[in-house]
């Protein structure tokens, strides 16, 4: 079946830089379309029927990236900052070059998986607020969580401003003067965790989120660490 495209958008697309500076490459004679270099990055190449190379090199061309992160704190969920050190901050320059951008967002100081891509179409399933995609956090809680707490959870708490929240699973893995919990939450609003657990009386002092959807935070990624996803875990993150 064929798949044909503009050679700069190929390109471009697997990170060989701008349009503009693909264009340069191939005025440079540095890229072949089978055998012949090309002539113009306009073209037209069908990428399942012919071969590109680039320096020599046959050009595996993949369309989109997806890339785990384990997030540290002080680190915001941004493509750039001024100020601030970013998640695409933390890739190599080669990922970098793909135009990836974080799905959603975690706080500043929260902790855990963040997924990274250049596929529009999932970022926009994942996030879509009517698709309700399960997002899963362990917490450390300034307070006594109880049985209450879970209820209160389950049917959906008021937050200051008046909203009620869509109904959560909270789990109790440790109660006492510090908790230890599980929390699943099906939308995100803005600080939606810390925010829900002062609504009961108690604060969020560490949060991680652990799992997106189906898909869980690789536990051999260490803090700042990422890594390209399986095919089956792209699959998780889209059967929702």
């Amino acid at each position: 079946m064929k798949n044909i495209q503009r050679l700069d958008k190929i390109l471009s697309n697997m990170g060989l830089g701008t349009r503009k500076e693909v264009k340069q490459l191939v005025k440079d004679g540095a890229v072949e379309i089978d055998g012949v270099a090309a002539k113009d990055s306009s073209m037209q190449i069908d990428i399942n029927g012919q071969k590109i190379y680039v320096f020599g090199k046959e050009l595996v061309y993949r369309e989109f990236i997806y890339i785990m992160l384990n997030k540290p704190q002080g680190i915001i969920s941004a493509t750039e900052d001024t100020r601030e050190k970013t998640v695409v901050d933390l890739l190599s320059k080669e990922l970098k070059s793909y135009g990836l951008a974080p799905v959603g967002r975690l706080d500043k100081d929260t902790e855990g998986l963040m997924v990274l891509t250049n596929d529009g179409q999932l970022s926009h399933q994942l996030l879509s607020p009517k698709n309700h995609i399960p997002k899963t956090y362990y917490a450390k809680i300034n307070g006594v969580v109880t049985e209450d707490d879970v209820e209160r959870f389950a049917r959906g708490v008021i937050l200051e401003d008046g909203y009620k929240t869509l109904p959560s699973k909270l789990k109790i893995l440790e109660s006492g003067d510090i908790s230890a919990v599980e929390i699943i939450i099906y939308e995100g609003k803005f600080h939606q965790i810390k925010r829900m657990f002062v609504s009961v009386g108690k604060q969020v002092i560490y949060l991680k989120r652990i799992a997106m959807n189906k898909l869980e935070l690789d536990e051999n990624l260490q803090l700042g660490e990422y890594r390209e996803l399986y095919d089956s875990e792209v699959e998780l993150l889209k059967n929702s």
